[in-house]
């Protein structure tokens, strides 16, 4: 549970320059910055503070920024059911994990982080790794539970693309129906990088099956392989019948149980080393 501050001005400095934004009215706040010498790629740590339009004691945070590589392969990925263990379409148990559990006593799917560290690797130098989007329908109030899962799990490093934050009458639809949104953040990722390769990781317990589709049909050229987890009995046969359209749009779309299954595949299309 949250509360936003909102309209609250915010101050970055980088480069002796200092910008000021106020924070939005969902609390939300973005900086574009015009760095005055070409940044070396990866990870650069920025401070943000709260300066004014608040009564409380001025506060800093550190964040980062990213500066991509040249890489060969990129990779889009939904979070729950795909890695994270969260009962999606049945809303009891889903809440049942959400309220019960937390980030350190959840489980990632058995092979799954396996795989997710293979793909991270594979075409990389010794020191980078590939780059990773996390791209989910859950909201920003899950974002530090959410990431402090991956780091706790040793999921690849990446950045997060979640959805606007629900008030507490919503609270119990969380993670539904922003399917629309989440397509829109994918095609953002896939017009920032127009000459970039991506790899889709999704399941069938909600839309990513649809949502995939429709970024295959749209950005052909930039989708190199598709993986869909099976975790929902009752859409087995609806979405073979989407992976036979993506794979007939010559994309290899991998419908797996267990992430074995899915690593294999890696090897077999040459997306990962076979050792």
């Amino acid at each position: 549970m949250v509360k936003p501050l909102i309209h609250i001005n915010l101050q970055l400095e980088w480069e002796g320059e200092t910008y000021t934004v106020k924070s939005e009215d969902d609390g939300f706040f973005k900086f574009e910055i015009k760095p005055k010498s070409e940044l070396t790629p990866g990870w650069h740590p920025v401070t943000v503070t709260l300066i004014t339009g608040s009564q409380l004691n001025p506060v800093q945070a550190v964040g980062e920024f990213f500066i991509p590589y040249q890489y060969q392969y990129a990779f889009i990925s939904d979070i729950d059911d795909t890695f994270l263990i969260s009962h999606s379409s049945d809303l009891k148990k889903r809440l049942y994990v959400l309220f019960t559990k937390n980030a350190r006593s959840r489980k990632p799917f058995d092979g799954v982080v396996n795989h997710y560290q293979l793909l991270a690797s594979t075409g990389a130098s010794r020191d980078t790794f590939n780059l990773f989007f996390y791209v989910s329908s859950s909201e920003w109030n899950l974002y530090d539970y959410i990431s402090e899962f991956a780091k706790n799990n040793k999921l690849p490093k990446g950045i997060y693309l979640l959805n606007q934050m629900k008030t507490f009458k919503q609270v119990f639809k969380t993670g539904q129906n922003n399917h629309k949104t989440k397509f829109m953040r994918i095609s953002r990722i896939m017009e920032a990088y127009p000459a970039q390769k991506f790899i889709l990781l999704g399941d069938d317990s909600q839309e990513d099956p649809n949502i995939y589709t429709a970024v295959v049909e749209h950005f052909p050229q930039n989708v190199h392989a598709v993986y869909l987890r099976h975790v929902e009995k009752d859409n087995y046969e609806r979405v073979k019948g989407v992976v036979e359209k993506i794979n007939a749009k010559g994309v290899p779309c991998c419908y797996f149980t267990h992430s074995t299954e899915a690593v294999i595949h890696s090897k077999e299309i040459a997306l990962v080393p076979t050792i």
